[in-house]
């Protein structure tokens, strides 16, 4: 197999970067096919929701058995080990922290005339969250989703995840399920869970917002069903970005790119760029090497051989300004002063600085939710975060002096824009009222 690997500059382009960096941030045929999917689901409700459970993730469900029991959540609790409790709980604790210090504060100014404006803030009643379940139970993405919901004060967090050919889920997904506050938890993945979470049926209430990660065709369905719910961003295949001077041990990045590679869908994307070109080939070297130890190899060399690009630059600043353009969701600074080039990214979804930050503690424990955007959509959307759970109101309480020192702006505005019920229902007010 070969990695492929090129040298850049800004003023000498290579056809193999200006390809890496147009990747689609959807999948144009998944989007076909999810847009029939959402349709049935739309007009047939559970009837055609049980139908793809059936036909695409090999279960036999009736609408009552979609919703997880209280019993399976008690059956999962005896089965998950004394470990795992423990360090579920300690991750739920960071990225609990990290939540509540982010919550933004309700705020206020007074106006010139002592009236106030301000902004406040209210969680939303219910919200959708998709937890992927393809290849792995995505424990982590519970954490990283329910949690912030519950810190935002939500009360029906609703959670679909797909069961497969069992019927049943997971017990370390269900404990973290229930531990990070999940009030609804349903066997159903895929689009159909996107389509019956924005549509509702008669077996589940729509909801008022979907987050969560998932594969090409989640994404495709969740871009699809916007305007009947919210949505929180653009967060399909991983993909991560790493800058890279001579003081960056191999053996490290390689493991890096390829904890990104591993996921399975086949879309995963992993960049390295470097001033130092004998790490270039030591690295290409290591992911090759280490490919062969991991228990996800397949996968894994399908990414090395379609995803993964190793790039050569003069200068740091240059491996910068690629990391930029490419806007990843993940990118790690692993140079000689990493902190010096953090306020230097302008475009990525989540930044580790320095070797002892490798993107898989942001993945698990370190506080901030991994669900992050992609496909370069880095450049427009930022991560999810518990504000993603309420709603902003402005607010405005004038005075009697203030509408009055305002008032020749709104005649001017209403007369200017042609909208004289605007003026007068500000003029009126001094004509009528004491």
């Amino acid at each position: 197999m070969e990695i492929k690997m090129t040298k850049w500059a800004a003023d000498e382009p290579a056809p193999l970067v200006s390809a890496f960096l147009k990747r689609p941030a959807f999948d144009a045929s998944a989007e076909d096919t999810a847009r029939g999917i959402l349709e049935d689901i739309r007009l047939n409700g559970d009837s055609a929701v049980l139908k793809y459970v059936r036909d695409l993730d090999g279960v036999a469900l009736r609408p009552d058995e979609f919703r997880v029991s209280p019993t399976e959540f008690a059956a999962a609790r005896e089965r998950v080990d004394a470990d795992f409790r423990s360090a579920a709980r300690e991750a739920h604790k960071r990225v609990t922290a990290f939540a509540r210090a982010g919550l933004r504060k309700d705020w206020s100014i007074f106006t010139s005339k002592g009236g106030t404006l301000g902004e406040q803030f209210t969680a939303l009643d219910r919200v959708g969250i998709y937890v992927p379940g393809g290849q792995a139970p995505l424990v982590s993405t519970v954490i990283m989703t329910v949690s912030l919901a519950k810190v935002a004060g939500v009360p029906e967090i609703v959670v679909c995840t797909p069961c497969r050919g069992t019927g049943q889920l997971n017990p370390h997904l269900l404990f973290a399920l229930e531990l990070a506050g999940a009030t609804e938890v349903y066997k159903v993945g895929g689009v159909q869970a996107i389509g019956m979470l924005a549509y509702g049926t008669m077996t589940v209430r729509k909801v008022q917002k979907i987050a969560g990660p998932g594969g090409a065709y989640v994404t495709a369905a969740k871009r699809l069903v916007y305007g009947d719910c919210a949505l929180d961003l653009v967060a399909g295949p991983s993909e991560i970005a790493i800058m890279a001077d001579e003081t960056a041990p191999a053996e490290c990045v390689a493991a890096d790119l390829l904890s990104q590679a591993e996921h399975g869908t086949g879309f995963e994307k992993a960049l390295l760029v470097t001033t130092f070109p004998p790490l270039a080939l030591a690295v290409r070297e290591q992911l090759l090497r280490q490919a062969e130890t991991l228990s996800r190899r397949a996968a894994i060399l399908k990414v090395l051989e379609k995803g993964t690009l190793i790039v050569t630059v003069n200068t740091l600043d240059d491996a910068m300004d690629l990391c930029n353009q490419f806007a990843p969701e993940h990118l790690e600074i692993l140079v000689r002063e990493p902190r010096n080039w953090l306020r230097k990214v302008k475009a990525a979804g989540g930044v580790f600085v320095g070797i002892w930050t490798p993107e898989s503690a942001g993945d698990f424990v370190a506080g901030p939710s991994h669900v992050l955007p992609t496909g370069g959509t880095a450049a427009m959307f930022s991560g999810l975060t518990v504000d993603d759970f309420r709603r902003r109101s402005n607010f405005m309480a004038f005075t009697r002096a203030d509408l009055q020192e305002t008032l020749p702006v709104i005649e001017a505005f209403g007369r200017v824009e042609g909208l004289d019920a605007h003026a007068r229902s500000a003029r009126i007010r001094f004509e009528v009222a004491q």
